[in-house]
């Protein structure tokens, strides 16, 4: 696709999310599987449900922008999976494995405010404003599960997996 416009821009940074979302959605139920820590399960699945929403409301600013919501496969998110599946194969005590867990799915979170933060930015300037709407409830859900991850991971997380075994 050649980019001539930011309006193309946009257009590609959504389908990347889009991409990225749909990843997500079959990555999160191997980590949930994967965590040893009812809490961090829970955090997993729930984010499972919330990135499910993330989906429906892209193809919603598809919609708006009058564009087919058609993914673009999405090479960052790719790698991040990747680096996450490689924690659930390394022979780890449970408390560290959720430790690296937490890791490995905040870079997932940075790595998706970086971007739907960037997309808003673009619909804003290009008056999209009900997309701009839809990509910021989206980004401050990315937040709000950063924010979690940090707290399970300073509360009990990382001093469970500082002890020695």
């Amino acid at each position: 696709m050649k980019m001539n416009t930011l309006e193309d821009l946009l257009v590609h940074e959504l389908k990347d999310l889009l991409s990225a979302e749909k990843q997500l959605i079959k990555a999160l139920p191997k980590m949930a599987k994967g965590a040893s820590n009812e809490q961090l399960r829970a955090a997993f699945e729930e984010h499972l449900e919330q990135t499910k929403q993330h989906v429906e409301r892209l193809n919603q600013v598809f919609e708006q922008l009058g564009k087919s919501a058609r993914a673009e496969h999405c090479d960052a998110m790719e790698g991040l999976v990747e680096e996450g599946s490689k924690v659930l194969e390394e022979d780890m005590s449970d408390d560290v494995r959720d430790a690296a867990l937490i890791a490995a799915a905040q870079k997932v979170e940075h790595y998706e405010i970086a971007s739907y933060g960037t997309a808003r930015t673009f619909a804003q300037l290009l008056g999209h404003t009900g997309a701009a709407d839809l990509l910021q409830e989206t980004l401050d859900e990315e937040g709000e599960t950063d924010q979690k991850l940090t707290d399970l991971a300073m509360s009990f997380v990382n001093q469970e997996a500082a002890q020695p075994d």
